[in-house]
């Protein structure tokens, strides 16, 4: 090829890219990679999972109330309500399905993301089980305009011990809390939560059941009975502290230990979350 044609092509190619159409180019582009699918949304199990055809879909980036459990009811009916014999988009993250088999997926309902709506209003926490994604502000500030908002499960417990309560500690290499009583007088515990973002839970239940792991200990913090059969659950005296440390170890006077698990807090990320006995927020913690 002489000289003069390849000046003419290599004038005729900056012609075509100066005239082309990338928007058609990025739409293909766009569609060639994409491995989001779409489905009508059949039937919704609870907060976070609904079904499409034959399979159910786990909503990445959240977790909501188990059954039986404050606000699950709500829950449920909020993502009922938002895409029930809808068609939604799904966008799958780093892992597609589950050990259950269920899809995990991020649920669009044309450009509105449904997992963080069920944040923002106060039906779901965050929750990044393989590690913070692209997404994880998003939901992150979506939960603090929550708290913000003081609703749903944001909403600040008015149990006259949750300014008390302080988390002294959360050391995630050991799988420990430590909890203090900052104020001057005694905080019954009872029926309090501790969660992490997941499933996992320690309810600080009443005294007869603490009793009974505890033995009959009379220390600073162990659970107590008054006025005859009442129960008040587990007293956290004034200026003191307990820890609550993962272990199928016995309970003794310093230490309660959450059984039956290997570990809780992941060190990849987590959140905890203390909750009163009518599931209100006392304080939550993220790192």
């Amino acid at each position: 090829m002489g000289k003069g044609k390849q000046i003419l092509l290599l004038v005729f190619l900056i012609f075509l890219l100066i005239v082309i159409d990338y928007s058609f180019i990025d739409t293909f582009l766009i569609g060639f990679f994409d491995e989001s699918e779409t489905g009508i949304v059949k039937r919704v199990i609870d907060g976070d999972t609904f079904v499409i055809g034959n399979e159910s879909i786990r909503l990445l980036g959240i977790n909501t109330p188990e059954r039986g459990e404050y606000l699950y009811q709500e829950a449920k009916e909020f993502l009922n309500n938002s895409v029930l014999n809808k068609s939604v988009k799904l966008e799958f993250g780093k892992e597609k399905y589950d050990r259950y088999q269920r899809k995990l997926a991020y649920i669009f309902l044309d450009t509105e993301n449904i997992n963080l709506q069920l944040v923002k209003n106060g039906f779901a926490n965050f929750y990044f089980p393989s590690g913070k994604d692209t997404y994880y502000k998003e939901f992150f500030d979506a939960w603090i305009e929550c708290i913000n908002k003081n609703i749903n499960l944001c909403e600040k417990s008015k149990d006259k011990c949750a300014d008390c309560i302080k988390l002294k500690e959360l050391n995630v290499k050991e799988q420990k809390v430590i909890l203090e009583n900052k104020c001057d007088f005694d905080c019954s515990l009872k029926n309090w939560s501790l969660k992490d973002e997941g499933r996992k839970k320690f309810i600080f239940d009443d005294a007869k059941n603490l009793q009974a792991n505890f033995g009959a200990i009379e220390s600073k913090t162990a659970p107590t009975r008054r006025n005859g059969n009442d129960s008040v659950g587990f007293i956290l005296n004034s200026g003191k502290e307990i820890n609550i440390i993962v272990s199928n170890k016995t309970n003794n006077v310093d230490n309660i230990y959450w059984k039956d698990y290997d570990y809780i807090w992941t060190s990849t990320g987590d959140s905890l979350f203390l909750r009163d006995e009518e599931g209100k927020l006392v304080l939550w913690r993220t790192f």
